[in-house]
């Protein structure tokens, strides 16, 4: 990720014991991504404005056409590019040519996104789980690897150790190989610049990887992993009673609270590996 907008400095009055001296930091940064579709023959509409990290923006414009199912698949994605006809923003607004005819009535969001809730405005959590079908059988992962890899995530996390307040996704393979790692202010953003990546890439599907995010995990964490196939998502923090529900019905396996060597399995514990299992 170039990091020429995706951070900027500030001098900060900092308080160290009981003084106060100007020093320079470095902070994350954030502007707006409005994101427009254009299908074939046809105009580009606006399908969501988000507040994003800069860097790495087709994959995100793409990533979210995908989750949201504006675009089917990534066979459909003619092309990504920043539009000319905002000079001002043209970093900041990208089209994605479609292959294909979409439906964008009613599928827009009107509002921005906030960088913290990726479903906020849809018309209903039903209509982002009917097109979720239960994932493949997966790989089957050791424990001992999967407790391992927030930790190996965030070795990796250029912009946190710049700035201190970025979140992080990352795809690794079954054995622990990392594929793709995304930093965003956005938990959701971050995973749909994987998508993204993965469906440019030819990647596409992600049914023997595992995602990895540095926060909690929501429905929409778990939503998104199952657009793109992935049968296991691994969370630093807590999962949400309907991210655990989700995961469940999808046939996805939910790790979460994985830190200091812990970790529950929520959901789908067949593909987790184990030397043995008691009770509580």
């Amino acid at each position: 990720m170039s990091t020429t907008r995706a951070t900027a400095g500030r001098t900060v009055l900092a308080l160290r014991d009981g003084r106060a001296v100007e020093w320079p930091e470095t902070v994350v940064g954030e502007e707006p991504l409005e994101i427009r579709c254009a299908p074939p023959g046809e105009p580009a509409g606006r399908v969501s404005v988000t507040m994003r990290t800069p860097g790495n923006d087709f994959e995100l414009a793409v990533g979210f056409l995908l989750a949201e199912g504006i675009i089917p698949g990534p066979e459909a994605v003619r092309a990504a590019r920043y539009c000319v006809d905002v000079e001002e923003q043209r970093f900041n607004v990208v089209t994605v040519d479609s292959a294909v005819p979409v439906e964008l009535a009613g599928r827009r969001r009107e509002l921005p996104v906030s960088a913290s809730c990726g479903v906020c405005g849809t018309s209903s959590i039903e209509d982002l789980e009917a097109r979720c079908q239960p994932v493949g059988e997966g790989p089957s992962v050791a424990a001992e690897l999967l407790l391992e890899l927030p930790d190996r995530l965030r070795a990796r996390q250029e912009l946190f150790d710049r700035t201190g307040g970025i979140h992080a996704a990352g795809l690794f393979a079954a054995g622990g190989e990392l594929l793709a790692l995304r930093e965003d202010i956005g938990r959701h953003n971050a995973v749909d610049k994987l998508l993204g990546w993965a469906a440019l890439s030819g990647r596409w599907p992600l049914d023997s990887a595992v995602l990895v995010v540095s926060g909690r995990v929501s429905f929409e964490i778990v939503q998104k992993a199952a657009v793109g196939r992935i049968p296991v998502v691994v969370a630093v923090s807590a999962p949400s009673n309907l991210a655990v529900d989700t995961a469940e019905r999808l046939g996805m396996t939910l790790v979460a609270f994985v830190r200091n060597g812990r970790g529950n399995v929520y959901a789908g514990p067949g593909r987790v590996v184990t030397a043995a299992r008691s009770g509580a």
